[in-house]
């Protein structure tokens, strides 16, 4: 059973260790019963992700899109959290460029949140907002 585990969390390689080129999927093998099927498939976009952002994307499922959560579970800036999002996006072939109003709206309503819950003084927070206009 340790050895299924290990192959479990193997990933798969997406280009060829020789020319660098795409890959193909072209047999599947059950470790149940022996079957194998072959036939092309292309790896799905996750597939193709690399191992930070993957575990990325699983923080942003886990703590539900909520971008404050993952500051705390990942110990980083919004900026840095919202950065690494679009990076994802982009690998995953969304384009990833938030809109620039919809984000500063995002931040304000974070810094003013902050103040209402005394984490922050109202002097800090207006610092940090005309920040987020400039």
């Amino acid at each position: 059973m340790e050895k299924r585990r290990k192959r479990d969390r193997r990933k798969i390689l997406e280009s060829c260790p020789t020319c660098g080129e795409d890959l193909e999927i072209t047999q599947l093998h059950c470790t149940s019963c022996e079957t194998a099927i072959s036939a092309r498939y292309v790896p799905c976009r996750f597939c193709k992700l690399p191992p930070e952002s993957l575990r990325l994307i699983e923080t942003f499922l886990r703590c539900r899109g909520n971008v404050k959560e993952m500051e705390r579970e990942l110990g980083l800036s919004y900026p840095t959290v919202r950065a690494r999002l679009d990076d994802a996006l982009r690998e995953l072939g969304f384009g990833g460029e938030p809109a620039v109003e919809e984000e500063t709206t995002e931040r304000r309503q974070e810094i003013l949140e902050r103040l209402n819950r005394g984490e922050i003084k109202a002097a800090e927070a207006a610092v940090l907002l005309s920040e987020v206009t400039d």
